[in-house]
């Protein structure tokens, strides 16, 4: 694990907020979250833990900026900032349960569930949702102000699938993974990973 991270025995936390409040919030004996507990977390910590979060926020103009918050065998939880034009692929969470909390500014969320019409969302500051392991989404920052959001994902580092187009998702998303992996060889692979 880097050394930007504070290392205790059953998760993972950004030295700026290692807190008992945040390390009580992410239960790290939980095996899996549900799409409305990821919901509430990421809630949670952009409200509670915004002065934290604002301090540690930062904005890249080469592509979009983001920090792991947190890490568990259950939930990883991370921050993200979008300037203008910015935005993600079309792509969906690899069977992971996920969800984000806009915590600055709006973003513009194109989504879809397998055999679905394509739908589109404006996100404005303080708007959470969570959403299951078959959704597949684009997230846009198409407005003039930057924005920032929290995320989580359970289980957590599951790689995601980029799409040319939403259009493009299949007939079904794989289910979740059908267990969680130790934490030491999450640390391994978060070492690799972005959100």
């Amino acid at each position: 694990m880097t050394s930007t991270y504070a290392d205790h025995d059953q998760f993972d936390l950004h030295p700026a907020l290692d807190s008992l409040l945040l390390s009580d919030v992410i239960h790290p004996s939980r095996d899996l979250w549900t799409p409305r507990e990821l919901r509430d977390l990421t809630s949670f910590v952009a409200s509670e833990l915004t002065t934290g979060l604002l301090q540690i926020l930062d904005y890249s103009t080469e592509h979009r900026w983001w920090a792991r918050l947190g890490l568990t065998e259950g939930v990883e939880l991370w921050l993200l900032s979008w300037l203008p034009g910015q935005g993600t692929e079309p792509h969906d969470h690899g069977g992971s349960a996920g969800s984000f909390t806009v915590l600055t500014g709006r973003l513009r969320e194109d989504y879809r569930y397998p055999a679905g019409p394509i739908r589109s969302a404006v996100r404005d500051t303080g708007d959470a949702l969570g959403f299951g392991s078959g959704r597949a989404h684009q997230v846009l920052n198409p407005f003039e102000a930057p924005a920032a959001t929290v995320h989580a994902y359970s289980p957590p580092l599951v790689p995601t699938r980029e799409y040319a187009s939403l259009h493009d998702i299949p007939d079904s998303i794989p289910p979740l993974p059908a267990q969680r992996l130790p934490l030491a060889q999450l640390r391994q692979l978060a070492d690799l990973e972005g959100p």
